[in-house]
């Protein structure tokens, strides 16, 4: 990673926001010579704070961690298994935390509210669960990742969620 690049992006996000040093340290709960830390190339912001200085900005991470410019040979692949063995990893948080946990119940509201949907509702449908593995396919390739078309058409039922992926990748790539 090259610090410089990294930092003259962040500067350069912040001023198209409008943002003072100030003003974007404000919204991410830290002091302004952090953020002019990371603007002259002294550090790198923390990976607690990197999804939310990316909004703050209007960039992905990977965007942003390459200083702005997403090199596609280094584009790396989101596989449709993952995926599948992300929303997993979700639902076994709720037994092994328990279904009433802060944590876990915390973590579903978070996803129903920033994408207003039902998440439970919806991966209990498996019509429904490949909807939401579209979408997460679909962020992907809008963040910069590649995907497979054959593993996805081999490994979705849904044509038109494959279909639509496919329109995606066409528009970037």
């Amino acid at each position: 990673m090259d610090k410089l690049k990294i930092g003259q992006y962040i500067a350069f996000l912040r001023k198209e926001q409008g943002l003072t040093q100030k003003e974007l340290a404000e919204k991410l709960h830290i002091s302004f010579q952090a953020v002019s830390k990371w603007e002259n190339a002294e550090s790198l912001p923390d990976t607690g704070l990197l999804l939310e200085l990316c909004d703050i900005l209007n960039t992905s991470a990977d965007k942003l961690l390459h200083g702005g410019c997403v090199a596609l040979s280094e584009r790396r692949l989101l596989r449709l298994e993952d995926v599948i063995q992300g929303f997993q990893c979700m639902e076994n948080i709720g037994k092994l935390f328990g279904e009433n946990s802060t944590f876990y119940t915390g973590m579903v509201e978070g996803i129903n509210q920033s994408m207003n949907l039902d998440l439970l509702t919806m991966l209990k449908d498996p019509r429904q669960r490949e909807v939401l593995y579209a979408e997460v396919l679909i962020q992907g390739l809008l963040s910069g990742y590649r995907v497979d078309m054959e593993e996805i058409e081999a490994g979705l039922r849904n044509k038109k969620m494959v279909e639509t992926i496919g329109k995606y990748r066409g528009k970037i790539e």
